[in-house]
Formats: C-alpha cells, structure tokens, sequence
C-alpha cells in the first residue's frame, strides 16, 4: 500500500514528506495507523551518522497508533486496537530466554539494521528498498509495519496520541528507576539531564518514594519543570559546582546520566555516595570513551549500563499507561505536539532544548 513518510536521503539532511509503498504484511506482523510518534534522541543522532544507517531512511521509533491489520498469525493484537510501538528483540538468545530482552545479544541489529531479520525490506519507493523497519517501525509514517513482538495493546480510554513515547524515551527513564536502580523509600537520586527520559526518571524516582531528588541541567525552563515533577533541588551546571554541592551532603545513594557527554558521566559518578550506584542511558556515539578515578569504583561504587529502562514492555507500557490515568505520570506536561509535515522543526526544536518532547500526528 501507498502512505506517507518522512525520508531521510543523507547524513544530517532534512526530513522529505514523500509517498512510499508499504511492503505486504507478513504472517506475524501487524499494520499500525500511526496517530502520534515522538521525537526521540536516538532518531536523531542516527540521522546524524552517531550511530551507522544507511540511506535513504525511514526513522520514528516512538509510534502508538490503531491496528489496521494483522499477519495470519497474530494473536497478541487485533484490528480497531490501541497500540504503542516499541524496540524488539531476537526472542531466542539467552538473555531473551531469561525474560531481559534488553540484553538481548542481537538486539542492535533488531533495531537499526534497515530491514527485517532475512534482509528483506519493509518500504519501497520508486522499486527501490528504503533504509526502513527502524526500531521494527519507521513510524514517521502515516502507517507503520511492526512485529508482533514489539506491539503492545494499550486501553482505549487514554489519549492514544500521548502514548508513543511510552515505548522508549519515558519507558527508559522510567525503568531506569523502577525497573534496574530500584532505589528504596527515602533514598537520594541526582539526575544529570532533564530531556525526557531524565524528568521520567524525576518522575520515577518522586513515585517510588525517594526523599532527596536532585536535577541537573542547564536550561532553567527544565529544572523548573523537574522541581514541578518532584524534584527537590535543582542544579544549574554551567554556575554550579554540582559535585561539591552534592557531596556536601555525603553525595547521593544512586545517580543517572541522561546527556551521553563524557564529562557529565563523571560527574554522576564522583557525586555518588559509598557505596552508591550510577546508571548510564545516554547514548553516545559508538567509540565514546570516559575517564573515571579508579578509586572512586574500589571503595565502592558501582556503574551499570541500562537500555530501555531494563523493561519489559509487555508488562511495563501498561503499568505506566496506569500511573498516568491515576495521574502519577503527567505525560501532558513533557509534550508538544506538531503535524507530521513539521517535523523539521520539531527536530530543531528538540535539539535546540526548545520543547522536551516533540511528538508528531500524521
């Protein structure tokens, strides 16, 4: 079928609202009539070239949308559902087997090599493969194909076009909290990065009862909204001695560094009290390295890496659709909204720090 969707044909070029021809759905996929896709960090520094894609591409990975169609043995979702889209993984690696798919040891090429798993293509244009099934979606799209696996069914009674970035900036931010620090009532947290999935993690870490929650950022706007979130202070980078200030108070019980810049991560690290733990969820450009005082990990500190919030989205999308029907995860006040054919500009926006979380309606 012929849609809409939003190419890509070089490295940091613009987005081209362009007519595609969708591929024809396979017995375990699922057609998606997207109705909200955010705009996530990782879509971006793909365009970019941090990460290695080919062209012309397809991004869009946070989609929620209504099941227009089902392959012949789909079962998990039916058409007239609700669903958000999300990262897939193989099913069958040990990791998978285990229940941590986001450890799964193919999970890169499930998500960001162009093409379903036997290298066929799931957008064409003019006869020719498209760079597409990003995250098994392309939801810059007016319709999306995704797998069965990576389609979670969401209830109707919430606003479907909020959701998308449920399936992974706010799932990450989240889950980082919930689901891998899992920090005790009355514990101390600093997050350093307050985009999306850190005031997530502003969120997570108010909701499961941290006293002390610290935010670090240099745009005044998101320290504010971090303070609205549930953060209790909130620090300003370029004029603070973050570090100091935090180990003033015999630093914090565990910390998360959202920004993927080298210099930041050392300092959610150094800002950790012993023993204390600091997760890593930015994303940095393959090759990255860091420098941290090897003492500071001796006498007791732990640094972990965490994808997608160590979730299962299966389980962890609902219960996270649940808290914002109770309204313990304002979702609402992260969002802007923009027409799929603004999508430039919400790019530009988001990396200008202008908006927290762009989300584009075809």
């Amino acid at each position: 079928m012929q849609t809409t969707a939003a190419i890509v044909r070089e490295k940091a070029g613009k987005f081209e609202m362009t007519q595609v021809e969708l591929a024809d759905l396979r017995a375990d996929e699922v057609l998606v009539r997207v109705v909200g896709v955010g705009v996530c960090h990782t879509d971006l520094i793909c365009r970019d070239q941090l990460y290695p894609v080919s062209f012309p591409a397809v991004f869009g990975h946070e989609g929620s949308g209504v099941v227009d169609q089902v392959g012949s043995r789909v079962t998990k979702v039916q058409p007239g559902d609700h669903v958000v889209m999300t990262y897939r993984a193989c099913g069958h690696c040990p990791a998978c087997k285990r229940g941590d798919p986001t450890r799964c040891a193919n999970i890169f090429g499930c998500n960001f090599a162009g093409a379903r798993g036997d290298g066929s293509p799931t957008i064409h244009q003019g006869g020719l493969p498209v760079h597409a099934n990003f995250f098994n979606q392309s939801s810059f799209a007016a319709y999306a194909i995704a797998h069965e696996s990576n389609t979670v069914k969401v209830d109707k009674d919430v606003p479907l076009e909020l959701l998308g970035p449920l399936g992974c900036g706010v799932q990450t931010g989240a889950g980082a909290v919930i689901n891998s620090l899992k920090p005790a009532a009355g514990s101390s947290i600093a997050v350093f990065g307050c985009g999306s999935v850190g005031l997530s993690a502003v969120m997570a870490a108010a909701l499961v009862g941290c006293t002390r929650i610290i935010a670090v950022d240099p745009n005044a706007q998101r320290r504010a909204l971090a303070r609205e979130l549930g953060a209790t202070e909130a620090f300003d980078p370029t004029s603070d001695n973050v570090v100091e200030a935090i180990q003033k108070s015999g630093g914090v019980d565990y910390s998360l560094e959202c920004t993927a810049i080298p210099s930041v991560f050392r300092q959610a690290v150094d800002s950790l009290a012993v023993p204390g733990v600091c997760g890593l969820v930015g994303a940095a450009p393959l090759g990255t390295e860091v420098t941290l005082d090897m003492n500071s990990i001796m006498f007791g500190r732990t640094v972990i890496g965490i994808i997608e919030g160590q979730s299962v989205p299966d389980v962890f999308i609902p219960k996270l659709v649940e808290l914002y029907r109770q309204g313990r995860l304002p979702l609402e006040k992260l969002v802007t909204f923009y027409r799929l054919d603004e999508i430039d500009q919400a790019a530009r926006d988001s990396a200008d720090g202008k908006v927290v979380k762009a989300i584009l309606r075809p």
